[in-house]
């Protein structure tokens, strides 16, 4: 899989130089990907814009890594304006996967799901009383 890796501090960043997402390839990036998880990666966009055809194996190894993404609370944002793959993308029905048309609105989409979660924890650790002992409730 011809493709290189940007890491930043909130996501990596795997761009593919292939023209189909078939064969290998999908073996190829799902190892990639779980790489990145080892190395504590759980939000990882994807630059699909050289990919012009993906395959069964390949819409199954991004629904796996999808999953692993929203397992470790982070997100996969695929980058791609082709309508080809777009429709491929939308036909296998993958549960909650966010397709952006620019990197610029991949890398707002990390930040957004991170702010999300951080308002997620937030919430876990509302005690329901004031911070003078006092019930919220009126």
């Amino acid at each position: 899989m011809n493709h290189t890796i940007e890491k930043s501090e909130r996501y990596a960043l795997i761009r593919l130089a292939e023209a189909d997402f078939t064969g290998d390839i999908p073996a190829t990036f799902e190892t990639t990907s779980r790489s990145l998880f080892r190395e504590s990666y759980s939000n990882l966009i994807v630059d699909l814009a050289s990919v012009k055809t993906i395959d069964g194996a390949g819409l199954t190894a991004i629904k796996k890594i999808n999953r692993q993404c929203s397992n470790e609370l982070g997100i996969l944002v695929l980058v791609t304006k082709d309508d080809d793959m777009l429709e491929a993308l939308d036909a296998a029905k993958i549960v909650d996967l966010t397709i952006m048309p620019s990197l610029e609105e991949a890398i707002d989409a990390v930040f957004l799901h991170e702010l999300e979660n951080d308002f997620s924890a937030g919430d876990d650790q509302y005690d329901g009383e004031l911070g003078d002992g006092t019930d919220s409730a009126i």
